[in-house]
């Protein structure tokens, strides 16, 4: 038999055994966590009564911390040996093949530290960890909860909890998640990022800016969060401090072909054509060399938009306008670029959390 069936043949029995039955992959909800000790407490107990499992699970740590992964996992093993109840070892495992990208062995190991201890909230958290890479999101949503019920001062479920909320569309518990993680750790700037998308996304535009700013306080070299920024501003009646901070989103990235579009069309829309002109240009350009046709097209019409106007202009300089070409002149105003402002807000930063993580007990380097 295969090891993804021998996997799923033992989650099954498992969940009939310690969880009362599952009716979903990977439904590990209600362990009894009371009568275990905490994985933290293996920091301040002996790791083993086997002293020679204790001393290679300690040659693991070690071996783990220096990358020497084939060490460290023939160290856990030989641990595994001597005394099969060493959770730890098992986590590290999982560990050991997720950086080997092994995930359906890596998810062998951590539901098998979680059988051995399950109050352990790391092996939970790097259980969803590998369900989210796998793309299992429910099950990886279920996985960072039940280590948040263990530990719910456990910043990295936290925040990966919001991304895979997000992406499941479940904005609020989105919102929820990070704004927990914040006030767990508020100089995590990724999680003031994507609180201030999930924000914007649910139309909370005077909030989500205040979160862009504490956002940037914290990494003022973050291109997308200062256009994203800059374009809530220009749809809020802001239009100056947009172009402001879209300005300070180039100096970031000179080559972001989105924020030239932005600036262009506000600036076209505060009637200062000429640097408007100039602007798009140089997004037309960066938007070809990127090969997005599509939005060189889009430049090309709104360029030929912006030189009949300035043609209009021109005319009604020397002319006085009639009543009706007056009228015609205004339905050239460009409005705001939502669609594009959209696809620009609705990407979170990656997790900054993405390594599993081990317990306590490792030496430090």
């Amino acid at each position: 038999m295969s090891e993804k069936f021998l996997f799923s043949h033992w989650l099954n029995l498992f969940c009939q055994v310690t969880l009362g039955g599952c009716s979903a992959f990977l439904v590990l909800a209600a362990p009894t966590i009371t009568n275990f000790a905490g994985s933290k407490l293996l920091a301040e107990t002996a790791i083993s009564q086997d002293l020679q499992a204790a001393s290679f699970f300690q040659q693991g740590v070690t071996r783990y911390n220096r990358k020497d992964l084939q060490g460290a996992e023939y160290a856990f093993r030989q641990a595994l040996q001597r005394d099969s109840s060493l959770g730890a070892a098992r986590n590290y495992l999982g560990n050991i093949f997720m950086e080997q990208n092994r995930l359906d062995i890596a998810l062998q190991e951590y539901t098998e530290a979680i059988r051995i201890n399950p109050n352990f909230s790391e092996a939970y958290y790097n259980l969803g960890l590998a369900l989210q890479r796998q793309g299992e999101k429910d099950a990886a949503i279920t996985a960072y909860r039940q280590s948040l019920v263990i530990d719910p001062t456990r910043v990295a479920a936290l925040y990966n909890l919001g991304l895979v909320l997000y992406e499941q569309g479940q904005i609020q518990e989105a919102i929820a998640a990070y704004q927990k993680a914040i006030n767990l750790d508020s100089s995590n700037a990724n999680a003031y990022f994507n609180l201030a998308v999930a924000l914007q996304q649910q139309g909370q535009i005077e909030p989500a800016i205040a979160t862009y700013r504490q956002a940037l306080q914290l990494d003022p070299k973050n291109a997308t969060a200062y256009n994203n920024m800059a374009s809530l501003l220009a749809m809020h009646g802001q239009a100056a401090e947009a172009i402001s901070v879209y300005r300070q989103a180039i100096r970031q990235n000179p080559k972001n072909a989105s924020v030239y579009y932005n600036l262009g069309v506000t600036l076209y829309n505060q009637g200062d054509i000429k640097k408007a002109s100039g602007v798009l240009k140089r997004a037309h350009n960066e938007y070809r060399q990127q090969g997005n046709i599509e939005q060189v097209e889009k430049i090309e019409q709104l360029m030929q938009q912006i030189a009949q106007k300035a043609g209009q202009q021109q005319s009604q300089a020397s002319q006085t306008a009639t009543p009706s070409q007056s009228s015609d002149s205004t339905s050239n105003v460009v409005k705001t670029p939502e669609a594009q402002m959209s696809n620009q807000s609705e990407t979170p930063a990656n997790p900054v959390s993405v390594e599993p993580q081990s317990t306590s007990t490792s030496p430090r380097q």
